[in-house]
């Protein structure tokens, strides 16, 4: 009885956060519930009980089931003391530093965290947002989830900046909402890092890139434009979604090694994306760098201390920590907040080596 209701609660609820159900629709009646989900009438009304509590439906005697203007509730609330913060993940790699900055920062005025991640899924970012603003916290710092694709919440967005909630983008925008972000120069730190390359002697160099987030966008965009002032091909290119098995993307860098001109050099999307591969290629007996070149982007702590230490680009996850938390103070002040875009650092290290000629 208990999983008949809460089905038929979380559907219907899905139904109406999508748009399937827009406010001052009327939903069927129990008895067509009842059928649609082969559900008991305790289960139906359960379920339609909640989802009135939660100010989702209303009734009207004699009349039928509405929707709510649901999205109308959300207001701005000085009185709160917590802060959402949406993440593509929280419990690994750079994350945790940038929590522990924001949240040392807020800390200060009275503020706390409340964390949660999307895993990059733009399903969970929409359940994620309308939680924090049912929760009716102060303000929210967001970092996009496949920020590259097309934004089915714009909805949710577009309320939160009709409300005035500040809203705080982080490492990404959405190009179609006007809030301040902290962004990386991502397109010319990775045109720094593959000209480096290129001055290593580096001709044949193969590119792996996230690209349904503008960053992984960004990155390879910034690395064949080098290559194109270069006069030097990009037809070695990798590119990958965030929820792509790893084992595809390696078995196609396996297939470009045995060709008759692989590459020697390899830049990826990421320091935790170059560290999976290093692991790959010792694996397939080739030595990092003797054999190939390897390189990322993040300057991972981790990744400084493998061997070879990796070549990366910077991303000063306290710094960005740090002025995520000033930026959403500010914000809850009522100030300006001027978005920032930070340049990453070339960070050369052991895992790229010089090539004595043009090609091996």
């Amino acid at each position: 009885m208990k999983n008949d209701f809460i089905l038929v609660k979380e559907q219907l609820k899905h139904a109406i956060t999508w748009g399937k159900y827009p406010p001052a629709a009327k939903l069927p009646t129990e008895d067509e519930l009842m059928a649609y989900f082969q559900v008991s009438r305790y289960a139906t009304r359960k379920a339609l009980l909640q989802l009135e509590q939660e100010q989702l439906i209303y009734r009207i005697q004699g009349s039928g089931i509405y929707v709510c203007d649901w999205q109308q509730r959300w207001q701005p609330n000085p009185t709160s003391n917590t802060i959402g913060l949406l993440c593509t993940h929280i419990a690994d790699y750079i994350f945790p530093q940038i929590i522990s900055q924001i949240d040392s920062i807020i800390a200060q005025k009275g503020y706390s965290l409340l964390v949660a991640n999307t895993h990059n899924d733009p399903q969970k970012e929409r359940l994620r947002l309308i939680n924090f603003l049912d929760s009716q916290v102060a303000g929210l710092i967001v970092e996009p989830s496949a920020s590259a694709q097309l934004n089915p919440n714009l909805d949710i967005y577009q309320t939160i900046a009709e409300s005035h909630i500040p809203l705080l983008f982080l490492n990404a925008h959405y190009p179609q909402l006007d809030f301040p972000s902290i962004e990386n120069d991502d397109y010319h730190a990775e045109q720094e890092l593959t000209n480096y390359l290129i001055t290593m002697g580096h001709r044949q160099i193969l590119g792996i890139f996230q690209i349904d987030d503008r960053q992984g966008i960004a990155r390879m965009n910034g690395f064949q434009d080098a290559l194109q002032a270069a006069n030097i091909a990009s037809d070695q290119l990798i590119m990958y979604n965030s929820h792509d098995v790893f084992a595809n993307i390696a078995q196609q860098v396996k297939n470009l090694l045995i060709q008759n001109t692989p590459p020697t050099a390899i830049v990826c999307y990421n320091d935790e994306l170059a560290m999976r591969i290093a692991a790959k290629l010792k694996t397939w007996g080739f030595q990092i760098p003797n054999d190939i070149s390897l390189a990322g982007f993040d300057d991972y702590e981790a990744a400084r201390y493998v061997s070879p230490s990796l070549t990366s680009l910077s991303y000063d996850s306290n710094t960005v920590g740090k002025q995520a938390g000033q930026a959403i103070l500010r914000l809850l002040r009522g100030q300006t907040v001027t978005s920032i875009i930070n340049h990453p650092q070339l960070k050369t290290r052991e895992s790229v080596q010089e090539l004595k000629t043009s090609f091996r």
